[in-house]
C-alpha cells in the first residue's frame, strides 16, 4: 500500500497524501507523537508571537487551520507548517513602523501577507516555479538562518530582564539593554534563568521531555500563587473561542500592496526553500517520493487559511518536524492530532494564559533564537570551501545589521552569482590515452593531443553567452601548436546540457576561422535533448558527417582520413 500511495504523488491535485494509507498499528504511536507536538509546539508557538508582533492567541491559530489545511493538501507525510522564526521574523521587519505591532491594522497586514505568500505559492506550482528551492545554496541558508537565530536572541534580552524595548534592528536593540542593565528587573531576571534551566535540563534528560511546557504551566502556577503580576509583565486576558474567518479590515489600496509585496515575496523564498529542504531531507531519510509541486499547494492553502483566520504566515519547521519525528510521528495524522489539542485549549483553557510572565516567553524564544544559531555549520563550511564561508558570513552580517528581508533577497543573489560563476568559468579539459590504453581527462596546459593531429576537447558546462568567449579562446589556443600541427579538433559535448544562441553564432565564427586554417571541427556525443532543441542550422554549416556517437568513432573518422591522404 505504501507503494501505491508513493506513485500517486504529483498526480493531480490529490488530497491525504501524508495522512494515508493509516496502517492500524501505528494509530497509537501517531496519537501520542501528536499530544507531544502540542506540548512542546503550543508555548513555541505563543513565543513566534514576540517575533511577529501579534497577540499571543494568533500562535495558537497557526497550530489550527493551517496545520491541518496541509496536513490535508500536501504530500509530505512528515513536514509540520507552524509558526516560524525565520518568516515572524521577515513579518515584523517588513511591517514595523507601518502600524503599532499588536493593532488592528497591524494583524490585518500581518493576515494581508500571509494571503500574499499563498498566492506566490499556488503561482509557484501553476507555473512551475518549485525549481527555485534549489537555487538557495545550503551555504547562505546557514548564514541567513543564523543571522535570525543571533537578531532573535538578542532582540528577547529586554523581555528577559524586564527592560522596555528600545533601539532599531539587532546592534540598537543590545546597546539599548547595555544602557538600562542598572534598571534590570531581578523578578525577571530569575524568571527568565529558571525557564531556561528547566528547558535546557530538560533536553540533557530526554528530547522526549516537554521542558517548555513544564516551564509554562509552572509559571502560570507560580504565578497565580505568588502573584507575580505585581513584580513583572504578564499576559493578561487571552480571547478564547475559534478564530473568526473572514478577510482581514483594512483600507485597501495598491500603494499599500506595493509596500507589502517585498516583504510576501521573501516570506515566499524563506518558505518554498526551508519547506522543500525539510521535506527533502527526511523523505531521503524514510526512503520515500514527496511532491514539492503539492507540497506548494498545501503551504499555500496552509497560508490562505492564515491569512483568513487572523493570523499570520507560517512555514515548514525542521524544529517541529524533528520534534515529532522524535516522538514517533510517522504522518500528518499526528498533526490532526496536534491540531485537536489546540481547539481544546483555545475553547477551555486560555484562561489560565492570563497569568503567564512575559519573561516566560522572552526565554523560550531566546532559546529559539540560539538553536538557529549554527556555529559548527559556519566552522565546517570556513573548513571545506573558504569561498562560500565568506558568502555565507557576508548573509548572516546584512541580517544583522540590516535586516532580515535584505539578507534572504542579498542570500537569493549571491547564490545566483555563485552559481553563475562555476558555469561562467567552467574547468575544461582535453582526453588522451593513459598507458594502459584509457581516455583521461588531461589539464588544457598539457595540450595533449589523442593522437598526433588530433584534439578531444571536453566543456564541462552548458554552453551560453556568459563562458562562449572562453570556448572561442580555449579552442584557438589548442589549435595554434606547430608541432605536431591539428588537423582535427573534436568539441566533445557530453556534458553540454544546452547552447544559447550567442553561443551558437560563436560556434559559427569558431568553425569559419578553424577552416581557414586547414583545421576540421567535428562533434561528439551531443545529447539528444540539445540535439533535439537545436535549431541553429548547425549540422547544415558543419555537414552531417561532423557529428558522432562515440569517441571511437571520432578516433577511427580521423584515422582512416590520415590513412588517406597518405595513400
Amino acid at each position: 500500500m505504501a507503494a501505491d500511495h508513493n506513485k500517486s504523488v504529483g498526480r493531480g491535485l490529490p488530497i491525504l497524501q501524508g495522512i494515508v494509507p493509516i496502517q492500524a498499528d501505528r494509530i497509537p504511536s501517531e496519537i501520542v507523537a501528536g499530544l507531544t507536538l502540542a506540548a512542546l509546539a503550543i508555548p513555541a508557538a505563543m513565543g513566534y508571537t514576540k517575533i511577529a508582533g501579534t497577540p499571543v492567541v494568533t500562535g495558537l491559530y497557526t497550530l489550527l487551520i493551517p496545520m491541518v489545511l496541509f496536513a490535508v493538501f500536501g504530500s509530505s507525510r512528515h513536514l509540520v507548517v507552524g509558526a516560524d522564526s525565520a518568516t515572524a521574523a521577515i513579518l515584523a521587519a517588513g511591517i514595523a513602523g507601518l502600524a503599532p505591532s499588536g493593532s488592528d491594522d497591524y494583524m490585518a497586514m500581518a493576515s494581508i501577507l500571509a494571503v500574499m505568500a499563498a498566492v506566490f505559492l499556488i503561482l509557484a506550482r501553476v507555473i512551475g516555479l518549485g525549481f527555485m528551492s534549489d537555487f538557495l545554496s545550503r551555504t547562505v541558508l546557514i548564514g541567513f538562518l543564523t543571522g535570525v537565530g543571533i537578531q532573535v536572541a538578542m532582540g528577547e534580552l529586554s523581555g528577559m530582564l524586564g527592560l522596555k524595548s528600545g533601539g532599531h534592528r539587532t546592534v540598537g536593540k543590545v546597546w539599548a539593554v547595555i544602557q538600562q542593565l542598572d534598571q534590570t528587573n531581578i523578578y525577571a531576571l530569575i524568571i527568565a534563568i529558571l525557564v531556561l534551566t528547566i528547558i535546557v535540563g530538560s533536553r540533557k534528560i530526554s528530547k522526549k521531555i516537554p521542558g517548555p511546557l513544564i516551564a509554562v504551566v509552572g509559571a502560570i502556577v507560580l504565578s497565580r500563587l505568588l502573584n507575580l503580576g505585581a513584580y513583572v509583565g504578564v499576559l493578561g486576558t487571552v480571547p478564547s473561542g475559534l478564530p473568526r474567518i473572514g478577510l482581514p479590515h483594512i483600507a485597501w489600496s495598491w500603494e499599500l500592496v506595493d509596500t507589502l509585496v517585498p516583504t510576501a515575496f521573501a516570506m515566499f523564498v524563506v518558505i518554498l526553500t526551508q519547506s522543500a529542504a525539510t521535506s527533502r531531507a527526511y523523505a531521503a531519510r524514510y526512503h520515500e517520493r514527496f511532491s514539492m509541486d503539492t507540497d506548494l499547494v498545501g503551504l499555500g492553502l496552509a497560508n490562505l487559511g492564515a491569512g483568513l483566520s487572523g493570523t499570520f504566515v507560517v512555514n515548514g519547521s525542521p524544529t517541529k518536524t524533528q520534534m515529532i519525528d522524535n516522538a514517533g510521528g510517522r504522518s500528518q495524522l499526528s498533526l490532526l492530532v496536534t491540531a485537536g489539542v489546540v481547539m481544546l485549549v483555545l475553547l477551555f483553557l486560555t484562561g489560565p494564559l492570563a497569568y503567564l510572565p512575559e519573561p516566560v516567553l522572552s526565554a523560550i524564544v531566546f532559546l529559539v533564537g540560539v538553536e538557529l544559531i549554527d556555529v559548527e555549520g559556519m566552522c565546517k563550511i570556513y573548513r571545506q570551501r573558504r569561498s562560500e564561508f565568506w558568502v555565507a558570513l557576508i548573509t548572516l552580517f546584512i541580517v544583522v545589521y540590516v535586516g532580515v528581508q535584505q539578507g534572504i533577497i542579498l542570500a537569493m543573489v549571491l547564490s545566483l552569482i555563485d552559481h553563475t560563476r562555476r558555469g561562467y568559468r567552467p574547468k575544461n579539459v582535453l582526453l588522451s590515452f593513459t598507458e594502459s590504453g584509457v581516455l583521461r581527462a588531461q589539464p588544457l596546459a598539457t595540450k595533449a593531443q589523442v593522437v598526433p593531429g588530433l584534439i578531444i576537447y571536453r566543456f564541462t558546462h552548458s554552453i551560453y553567452y556568459a563562458n562562449s568567449e572562453q570556448l572561442s579562446k580555449e579552442i584557438l589556443e589548442l589549435t595554434d601548436i606547430p608541432h605536431p600541427p591539428v588537423r582535427w579538433l573534436c568539441l566533445d559535448a557530453s556534458a553540454v546540457g544546452d547552447v544559447d544562441y550567442s553561443a551558437a553564432e560563436t560556434m559559427r565564427s569558431i568553425f569559419l576561422v578553424l577552416r581557414d586554417k586547414g583545421i576540421r571541427l567535428v562533434v561528439a556525443q551531443v545529447l539528444d535533448d540539445v540535439k533535439a532543441k537545436s535549431r541553429y542550422n548547425l549540422v547544415q554549416l558543419f555537414g552531417r558527417d561532423a557529428f558522432f556517437e562515440t569517441l571511437d568513432d571520432v578516433l577511427n573518422a580521423y584515422q582512416t582520413s590520415e590513412k588517406g591522404k597518405s595513400e
